[in-house]
């Protein structure tokens, strides 16, 4: 079984102590492992009942509180921690190939007037403006707290990422602007 990405966030939830799907949700809420990993309650437990189908997770108990539902527990297995340990360090060392929308869209962006092409850049690199105050806010509030910065480190990562990716889109913006980069009109 390859781990997803919400598959490795959940085992290293459950590597921290058992806990059930629902708080393994609400954590990765909190913690805003949402900008990096697509976390919808229902492919949580999708993904929680397929680890535990493979033997990664283990069930330690199931509690009802109230009206609400039971809830099971999961705790990690050897083998969890074992294919957790792997696919990090896969991860780690090789770059994956993902195939993100924005690069085709740049690709293809001749395709429009260059004006429109601009502003629509120029809307996009505010968009990043915005997420670079959320995400730089998140990591202040987070070294507030005092959190050792090997547990944050991958948001770390996510702001300089979009940094650049921000600055190079002004650039981009500029080089159109100033007509250094030559724009092919549409065809019609």
């Amino acid at each position: 079984m390859t781990l997803t990405p919400l598959a490795i966030a959940a085992l290293a939830l459950a590597n921290e102590r058992p806990m059930h799907p629902y708080e393994m949700y609400q954590l990765l809420l909190e913690r805003r492992e949402d900008r990096m990993i697509k976390v919808r309650p229902g492919s949580l437990y999708h993904t929680v009942e397929r680890l535990h189908a493979a033997k990664f997770l283990e069930v330690t108990g199931t509690a009802r509180e109230g009206n609400r539902p039971e809830r099971t527990t999961y705790a990690m297995t050897d083998a969890g921690r074992e294919a957790l340990s792997a696919r990090i360090r896969e991860l780690l060392s090789q770059p994956v190939r993902e195939y993100p929308h924005f690069p085709v869209a740049l690709d293809e962006a001749h395709n429009l007037p260059v004006d429109e092409a601009a502003a629509d850049l120029t809307t996009y690199a505010d968009a990043l403006d915005e997420e670079i105050l959320e995400i730089s806010a998140v990591l202040d509030a987070v070294r507030a707290r005092d959190l050792p910065e090997a547990y944050w480190i991958g948001g770390a990562y996510l702001l300089h990422i979009t940094i650049a990716q921000r600055d190079w889109i002004r650039t981009l913006i500029t080089r159109i602007e100033t007509k250094d980069l030559t724009w092919q009109p549409p065809q019609a």
